[in-house]
């Protein structure tokens, strides 16, 4: 997809995808895929080492074919790319899934790699930032990193499957989280159904 501009002739929606070494690299592929039907976003992908061996390990993926699902993949060594300054305009990152190193060095400012210096760049310029955290149970140290990116305007958002739209398989309960994601971002999509209220 062309940097600047869609089909359209509009510029595109930008939004940074990474993902990281926690278990469900599932979520990252899958929000890949369902962007990918979207001509007015263009999506960055940042894959750190251990993503890259949980898509392996969990879906039988190397770093190639998830890059392929992007518009367009950066190093996460490169701290000179494009997403790095804040005057690249998206709207903003979401990290899926995000792993509690990662969720660390944002809490804590670190920028020691592009995806923690991308995501301090989304929340110094206001932009949305959600983090699929995925451990269980949490420790304190987690529980106070989540608090500090809440308190500096992130969003926790553990991918908790919910059972009352009666999902089916996995995948179901994957895109019915990935919609809720998407939601925030105001981006229409047909992942889930909306609740309709209780039935009779």
């Amino acid at each position: 997809m062309d940097d600047t501009a869609t089909s359209a002739g509009a510029p595109p929606r930008r939004l940074i995808v990474a993902i990281t070494g926690a278990s469900g690299a599932l979520y990252g592929v899958r929000l890949l895929q369902a962007l990918r039907e979207r001509a007015d976003v263009q999506t960055h992908l940042l894959l750190s080492e251990a993503g890259v061996l949980n898509l392996h390990q969990e879906l039988g993926m190397n770093r190639r074919e998830a890059e392929a699902l992007a518009d367009v993949a950066h190093n996460i060594r490169d701290i000179g790319a494009s997403i790095a300054s804040g005057s690249f305009q998206s709207d903003g990152m979401i990290i899926a899934p995000c792993s509690m190193k990662t969720l660390a060095a944002i809490a804590h400012g670190l920028s020691d790699n592009l995806i923690s210096r991308a995501a301090d760049v989304v929340l110094k310029e206001r932009r949305r930032l959600v983090l699929m955290v995925r451990e269980t149970p949490f420790n304190l140290a987690h529980l106070r990193n989540m608090t500090a990116v809440t308190e500096m305007g992130g969003i926790v958002f553990p991918p908790l499957p919910a059972f009352y739209h009666r999902p089916q398989n996995i995948e179901e309960m994957v895109d019915h989280t990935l919609g809720r994601v998407l939601d925030l971002y105001g981006i229409a999509h047909e992942l889930a159904p909306r609740w309709q209220g209780m039935k009779s």
